[in-house]
């Protein structure tokens, strides 16, 4: 007998592959998501996939540009900046947070994240970097110990993946997760934030001026552009 996939199942099974390739880049900016034509690719009802794609957009993902037209989204400089910001506000904290509080078991877990960040870099593996660089930032976020920090930044977080996806200077953000990690783990509280807010800072130019070219990525986000 066959057993039958509980709707929700579908639901999440849907959203998540669909998450998967706006971030992975096989759904780009602008192109369309139609239900008939995602039910039948994924073999399901259109009911789960009108249920996913009203998921993705209270992510963030999609928007409706008619009632029956929607969309990937396109990322605005606005987009990026706002998003930054919100990093730059709660990381920064969490770093000097963890730096105080991390235990030799949590400091060994980041050390491993790293070494697997080091080889998904070495392979060139952009979606296995992603995915481990994303994970190292969520195990500081654990290691501040202060679950609200942990919480504030879940709605967005899959944006941000999306959007770091996008920033291809693998090397360079392994040399910083490196950097951060050894600021932890000194105990120092202020070193950890100023590394840090390097990172984030560092992350956002680099971000941005893929998106959006070089002119764009010239200031850290809360800060106006020079005249």
């Amino acid at each position: 007998m066959t057993k039958i996939e509980p709707l929700g199942a579908v639901r999440e099974r849907v959203t998540s592959e669909l998450r998967r390739q706006i971030i992975a880049g096989s759904l780009l900016p602008g192109d369309r998501l139609v239900e008939r034509e995602l039910a039948e690719r994924f073999g399901v009802s259109r009911v789960p996939v009108r249920e996913a794609i009203r998921a993705l957009v209270a992510e963030g993902f999609v928007h409706f540009e008619t009632p029956r037209r929607t969309v990937v989204r396109r990322l605005t400089p606005t987009d990026v900046k706002e998003l930054f910001e919100l990093r730059e506000a709660l990381e920064v904290y969490a770093a000097g947070l963890a730096a105080s509080r991390a235990t030799p078991e949590d400091l060994a877990a980041v050390r491993e994240l790293i070494d697997r960040a080091a080889a998904a870099t070495e392979a060139g593996d952009a979606e296995a970097i992603t995915d481990v660089n994303s994970r190292l930032h969520d195990r500081i976020m654990a290691m501040a110990g202060n679950s609200l920090l942990s919480e504030a930044l879940e709605p967005v977080a899959w944006r941000l993946r999306w959007m770091t996806r996008r920033n291809e200077e693998w090397p360079q953000l392994l040399v910083e997760h490196r950097e951060l990690y050894e600021a932890i783990a000194s105990g120092d509280p202020d070193r950890a934030r100023a590394h840090a807010l390097t990172h984030v800072r560092t992350n956002y130019r680099s971000t941005v001026r893929h998106l959006f070219g070089e002119e764009a990525a010239q200031w850290p986000p809360g800060e106006e552009a020079a005249p």
